[in-house]
């Protein structure tokens, strides 16, 4: 038999209802979760798979390039008088202070029942990192379009020629658009892009490949198992469908970033011509030379043809990219840093996330874009 409800009913005081009416529980204390959800970080991948130095003054940084020595027959009698070598360098610049901040009010920080500054600090050092990691891809993007003097002539900022310097020319997926992921046609074209830097006698130690997610799962392809030869254990492949993880292809780790992606590097129409964002970089730009650094579009890529060749266009196209360190290199002055200060006057605490650092493309040769077809 059901029980019946008691009569009268009590009035009862709800300690959670705001003002009597309402939720009940509106005024209740939330519990949260250990840790509190932020926007989804993105993958930090390639600014550590480049050369990168770090200097304590200064604005630039030189690295040096020699030429290669020869050889030759003596002729008896003949006096040795030495042979020469040529020597060159690539200038690497310092960007402006690229900073990340966040100001918390002190009667906010007191209402509130969870700790935000080591979130705040968290997702400004990787706002920052991720710059620096889209900066690189945009280097990449540059060194691999330089495949001659000309062209490394019109994309590499402070481009001194060496007479000597070795170029290697992309390479592309397939035939046809729809090879850009197939995975038969992407593991071959990441072999063809090996053997054109060995061709080219380019130091193999370090190379890797960096794919965008589409090309990335392309290569776990799971409707047709026979394009999947470089995972197949009985010819010294690895990997794992299972674990959607890539294998070694080519003797080369493969990578996957969104900063693979050059619609992820420049403007949505950065790719459409004759328009004010043709070919820049979509977020933020070093300073002009009256207030920074001077390096306002060393990032952005030249809307007008280099050596007879729409550079735009051709970037477009990227679909991956095999490289070795040597390919980009990067100056740090100020590493990743943290600074916080609390404020009597402002009646909060300003945190700070900041860094100097600059890039450039050291060796165009080591850097080898896969193209859409």
């Amino acid at each position: 038999m059901a029980s019946a409800a008691s009569n009268p009913a009590y009035s009862v005081s709800f300690q959670g209802q705001n003002n009597l009416s309402g939720d009940v529980r509106d005024l209740f204390l939330k519990l949260y979760a250990g840790e509190v959800l932020t926007a989804f970080e993105e993958k930090k991948i390639i600014s550590d798979k480049v050369r990168t130095r770090t200097i304590s003054k200064g604005k630039s940084a030189s690295f040096p390039m020699t030429g290669r020595a020869s050889a030759e027959y003596l002729t008896p009698g003949n006096e040795i008088t030495g042979g020469s070598i040529r020597a060159g360098e690539r200038i690497v610049t310092i960007d402006d202070l690229l900073i990340s901040s966040q100001f918390i009010a002190n009667i906010d920080e007191a209402i509130n029942h969870y700790d935000v500054r080591s979130i705040y600090s968290k997702e400004a050092g990787i706002a920052l990192a991720n710059e620096a990691d889209r900066n690189v891809a945009r280097m990449l993007v540059k060194a691999a379009l330089s495949t001659n003097a000309t062209r490394a002539a019109g994309l590499v900022q402070d481009y001194k020629a060496f007479s000597e310097e070795d170029f290697t020319d992309n390479v592309t997926i397939g035939s046809t658009n729809a090879h850009d992921i197939d995975a038969s046609h992407i593991a071959q074209a990441i072999f063809n892009a090996r053997k054109e830097m060995e061709k080219k006698n380019v130091p193999m130690d370090g190379a890797c490949v960096l794919l965008p997610p589409d090309q990335y799962y392309a290569l776990l392809d799971v409707t047709d198992g026979n394009k999947l030869v470089y995972m197949n254990r009985d010819f010294g492949g690895n990997g794992s469908i299972a674990a959607a993880n890539v294998p070694n292809i080519a003797g080369m780790p493969v990578y996957m970033s969104n900063h693979a992606d050059v619609t992820n590097l420049y403007h949505a129409s950065a790719f459409t011509g004759g328009n004010a964002n043709e070919g820049k970089t979509g977020d933020n730009a070093p300073l002009a030379n009256t207030a920074g650094s001077g390096r306002t579009t060393a990032y952005d890529l030249p809307t007008a043809n280099v050596d007879s060749v729409d550079i735009v266009a051709i970037a477009a196209k990227i679909r991956g990219f095999v490289f070795t360190p040597d390919a980009v290199a990067t100056v740090k002055l100020l590493d990743l840093g943290m600074e916080s200060e609390y404020q009597i006057n402002r009646q909060g605490t300003l945190m700070v996330a900041k860094y100097a650092m600059g890039h450039n493309v050291l060796r165009p040769a080591s850097a080898i874009a896969l193209l859409e077809a």
